[in-house]
C-alpha cells in the first residue's frame, strides 16, 4: 500500500524510485513557490507519476485543478491508466476531453454545432415555460371552479401569455436542432454523471454510452467538468488561445487556479507554430469571388476587386516559382515554393501590389471584412430558422481577414509570408495556398505560461534548458533532469566512425558502400529485431533496397515505412517477427510517442545527422531565432535553437525507442563519425557530440566500422541472446 501522507497518497504503487521521490519533493516545492518546471527524464524514470501526484496534492491543498497534456495518443492511454490507478488509492474526479469533432453523433462541424445548441436550447425553454404556464393555469382554473373569482381574472391573463408561448414554440419546431442535445436539456443526466465519476473514462467510453441513450455526451462533459481535480486533454486545449478560454470556462476555473502538464514538451516548440499560422487556399478565394458576385451589396464590388488581386498574385507567384517539369511534379500533399528575394518584401506581396488598382487596399479590405460579416450573420440566421440545412461559412470574411492580417503582420519579427501548392485528386488540378507562418513559438506559449499558476514540461529530451526557456518564454523555471535508470550493462551505444552524410556526399558511391557495410553489420550481428532512422524517407528506402539485394539469401526479414502507408500495422507486423530489420525515416511517426518493448526491436540505428530539410521557411525561424536571441549566446543561436538541437532531440529521442525496463536489453548505433569523439576534434563546428547531455556522451563508445559486428556479437553473446548459433563474424 502506498503512503499516505502528502503527494504519496497520490502514488498507486509500493514504492518510488530514488528518482521519483526527490523529483516530486522539488516538483512540490517548485508549486509552492509558483514555479514552472522543466523535467527531462529517460524512459522508466516515471516521469508522469512524478509530475502527477505532487500537482494534485498541491491543487487539493490550494483549490485549484490539475490539466495534463499530450499530443501523443499513446501517452492519452497512459495517462488513462495511471488516473485509474490513483484513484484505487485516493478517490479523484478525473474526465478526459476530446475535440467535438470525434465525439459529435451527428457529425456536424462546430459553426452548425453552435446553431443547434442555441436553436435546441430555445426550443426546450419555450417547452418548460409552457409547461409551467399550463400547471399554472390549471391551478387557477380549480381554484376558480371553488369560488375565488380572483384566481379566474388571473388565469385570463396566463392564458393570453399561453397562447403566446404556444405560437413561439410552434414557431421554434422549423428550425434546425439537435434531437441528442434536446434530450441533455429535457432529461434526468444524474445516471450519466454518476456513471462518469464512478471510474475513469475515456472519450470512446462517453461517446459509446452516449450513443445508447440518445445523448450528447461531449457536452454532457463539458457541463458536468466543474469542480473535477483532474483533467486529461490534448495540446490544442491550451495551445489554441480561443479554445483555452473555452476550455478553462468549461472547467469553472480563471487560469490563476490550474496546474498544467505537458507530456512530450519538446513538441511544444512546432505545435505552438501551428496554432499561430493561418493559411487561405485558392479555393476559398474563389469561393469568395463566387459569393460576392451574387451579392447585390454595394461593397461587393470593391470586396471584389481587392480579393480578387490578392488572387490572382497568388497563382502568379507559384506559376512564377515554377521551373521546367516542376508542375508535373506537384503531388497532394502541401510543397512550399520559394518566394524570398532581395527585396523588403516577398513575391506575393509584391505581386499583390502590382496587380492591385483601385481606392485603396486598406479601404477595400474593411469593406470586404464589414460585408463578410454581415453575411456570416445571414448565413447563420438562416440556418438558425431552418431556411438552410447546413450552416454556411462565409468565405468573403476568412479572405478579407486573412489578406489584412498577410498585409499588416507580413513584415514583423517573427511572421514569415509562405506559398504552397498541392495537386488536387479529384480534378488533378494544382492549386496554391498563402500563409502566414510564426516563426517564434513563444509569440503563443508566454501567454499561456503567463496566465496559469504552474507548468510542468516533462520529455525524454528538453536538454538544453536555457535554449527552450527561451524559445517557449519561460521564466525562472526549476529544471530536472535524471538519465537511464536501468542497468548499463545492459546497454551499449555506439559512434560508429563511418563518413560524414553530408547530403552532398549521399550519392558518393564510396560513402554508400561503407554506410550500407555498417547496417548490414548491425542487422545480422543484432538477436533480434533492428529499427533503423535515416535523414529522410529517400535515403530509407535507399538502403533498404541495397540491404534488400544483399539479403536476398540470408535470413533477415526486411521492411520499408513510406508516406501514406499505416505505420500501426507496419509496426505490428515487425515486431510479430524474430529476426527484422525496419527501415524509416528519423522525421517520420515511429522516432518517438512508440514504444518497442523487449524483443520487439534490441538494436536501434540512427544514420548520419538528420536535419531537416533546410527550406525558406525553416531558414526564416533562423534569422529570427538569430534576431531575437543573439543576445543570449555567443553561438550560432539561429543555427543551433532552429536546426541542430531540435535535430539531436529527434536523434536522442529515436535512440529511445528501445531499453525500456530495467530487464531489457539493446544496442544503439550512431552512424556518422560526426557523433565521435575523433569527428569532435577534426570536425570541429560539424561535430555534434557536444550537442547530446553529458551522461549520454560519456555512454558513447566510438568504433571503427569493421569492428562494430564484433562489439555486437559479444554483446549479445554475453547475455544469452542468440536463439541457436550466433552469425560469424
Amino acid at each position: 500500500m502506498a503512503e499516505t501522507n502528502g503527494h504519496m497518497r497520490f502514488f498507486p504503487y509500493e514504492e518510488p524510485y530514488d528518482n521519483q521521490r526527490e523529483a516530486m519533493d522539488r516538483i512540490y516545492n517548485a508549486f509552492a513557490r509558483g514555479q514552472d518546471v522543466l523535467f527531462e527524464g529517460a524512459c522508466g524514470t516515471g516521469k508522469t507519476l512524478s509530475s502527477l501526484a505532487p500537482a494534485l496534492e498541491y491543487a487539493r491543498e490550494e483549490d485549484k485543478t490539475v490539466v495534463i497534456t499530450t499530443n501523443v495518443h499513446q501517452q492519452m492511454r497512459q495517462f488513462v491508466a495511471e488516473a485509474r490507478e490513483i484513484t484505487q488509492e485516493e478517490s479523484i474526479r478525473a474526465v478526459v476531453f476530446r475535440g467535438k469533432g470525434s465525439m459529435c453523433h451527428i457529425d456536424v462541424g462546430f459553426e452548425e454545432c453552435q446553431v443547434l445548441r442555441d436553436n435546441t436550447y430555445e426550443v426546450v425553454d419555450a417547452e418548460r415555460d409552457l409547461r409551467e404556464l399550463e400547471q399554472r393555469q390549471q391551478e387557477l382554473l380549480e381554484a376558480g371552479q371553488e369560488g375565488d373569482d380572483r384566481a379566474m381574472d388571473a388565469r385570463s391573463a396566463v392564458m393570453d401569455e399561453l397562447d403566446s408561448v404556444q405560437e413561439t414554440v410552434e414557431s421554434l419546431e422549423d428550425q434546425n436542432t439537435c434531437e441528442y442535445y434536446y434530450n441533455n436539456l429535457a432529461g434526468d443526466n444524474d445516471e450519466f454523471y454518476s456513471w462518469l465519476y464512478d471510474d475513469v473514462r475515456t472519450p470512446d467510453d462517453i461517446y459509446d454510452f452516449a450513443e445508447e441513450q440518445m445523448l450528447c455526451g461531449y457536452e454532457l462533459l463539458k457541463d458536468g467538468m466543474e469542480g473535477v481535480d483532474l483533467v486529461v486533454c490534448n495540446y490544442h486545449h491550451l495551445l489554441d488561445p480561443m479554445i483555452r478560454e473555452q476550455f478553462f470556462r468549461w472547467l469553472g476555473r480563471d487560469p490563476e487556479d490550474v496546474i498544467a502538464i505537458f507530456d512530450e514538451a519538446h513538441n511544444i516548440e512546432g505545435t505552438a507554430r501551428e496554432h499561430a499560422s493561418r493559411t487561405l487556399t485558392e479555393n476559398t478565394l474563389d469561393s469568395a469571388l463566387d459569393e460576392l458576385q451574387d451579392s447585390d451589396d454595394a461593397r461587393a464590388e470593391p470586396a471584389y476587386n481587392v480579393i480578387a488581386a490578392f488572387r490572382r498574385a497568388l497563382e502568379e507567384t507559384y506559376e512564377d516559382a515554377f521551373g521546367f517539369g516542376d508542375r508535373e511534379k506537384v503531388g497532394d500533399n502541401w510543397e512550399d515554393v520559394s518566394i524570398s528575394n532581395d527585396d523588403k518584401r516577398d513575391d506575393l506581396t509584391l505581386n499583390f501590389l502590382q496587380q492591385y488598382t483601385g481606392k485603396g487596399i486598406d479601404t477595400e479590405l474593411d469593406l470586404a471584412v464589414h460585408l463578410g460579416k454581415e453575411l456570416d450573420d445571414r448565413y447563420e440566421e438562416a440556418y438558425k430558422n431552418g431556411e438552410a440545412t447546413t450552416r454556411q461559412e462565409c468565405q468573403t470574411l476568412q479572405a478579407a481577414n486573412f489578406v489584412q492580417s498577410f498585409m499588416a503582420e507580413g513584415t514583423e519579427l517573427g511572421q514569415y509570408p509562405v506559398v504552397a501548392v498541392r495537386r488536387d485528386e479529384a480534378t488533378d488540378q494544382v492549386y496554391g495556398r498563402a500563409e502566414l507562418y510564426t516563426c517564434i513559438p513563444r509569440e503563443v506559449t508566454a501567454d499561456l505560461f503567463g496566465e496559469v499558476y504552474a507548468t510542468v514540461l516533462m520529455s525524454a529530451t528538453l536538454r538544453p534548458f536555457d535554449v527552450l526557456s527561451d524559445v517557449l518564454g519561460l521564466e525562472d523555471p526549476v529544471s530536472i533532469a535524471y538519465g537511464l535508470q536501468f542497468p548499463e550493462e545492459n546497454r551499449r551505444t555506439f559512434a560508429v566512425e563511418s563518413p560524414a552524410l553530408f547530403s552532398s556526399e549521399r550519392g558518393n558511391p564510396e560513402t554508400q558502400d561503407a554506410i550500407a557495410g555498417v547496417l548490414r553489420d548491425a542487422v545480422e550481428f543484432t538477436a533480434g529485431n533492428t529499427l533503423l532512422f535515416f535523414p529522410s524517407y529517400a535515403e530509407a528506402e535507399r538502403y533498404y533496397d541495397r540491404l534488400n539485394r544483399e539479403f536476398g539469401s540470408r535470413d533477415a526479414t526486411l521492411y520499408r515505412d513510406e508516406p501514406g502507408t499505416s505505420v500501426e500495422d507496419l509496426r505490428q507486423r515487425f515486431v510479430t517477427d524474430e529476426n527484422a530489420a525496419l527501415f524509416t525515416s528519423l522525421w517520420g511517426t515511429l522516432a518517438e510517442g512508440v514504444s518497442f518493448d523487449g524483443d520487439d526491436a534490441r538494436t536501434v540505428v540512427v544514420v548520419g545527422v538528420p536535419y531537416p530539410h533546410l527550406s525558406d521557411r525553416m531558414e526564416a525561424v533562423q534569422e529570427a531565432y538569430d534576431r531575437t536571441f543573439a543576445d543570449r549566446s555567443g553561438r550560432d543561436s539561429g543555427w543551433e535553437y532552429a536546426v541542430e538541437i531540435p535535430t539531436i532531440r529527434k536523434t536522442r529521442q529515436a535512440l529511445g525507442r528501445v531499453i525500456r525496463s530495467p530487464e531489457d536489453f539493446g544496442v544503439r548505433v550512431l552512424v556518422d563519425k560526426r557523433y565521435t569523439q575523433l569527428g569532435e576534434r577534426k570536425m570541429r563546428k560539424y561535430s555534434v557530440r557536444e550537442t547530446f547531455p553529458p551522461e549520454e556522451r560519456a555512454e558513447m563508445i566510438d568504433i571503427g566500422p569493421e569492428k562494430l559486428k564484433f562489439a555486437m556479437l559479444n554483446f549479445f553473446t554475453d547475455r544469452g541472446a542468440w536463439d541457436g548459433s550466433p552469425p560469424t563474424p
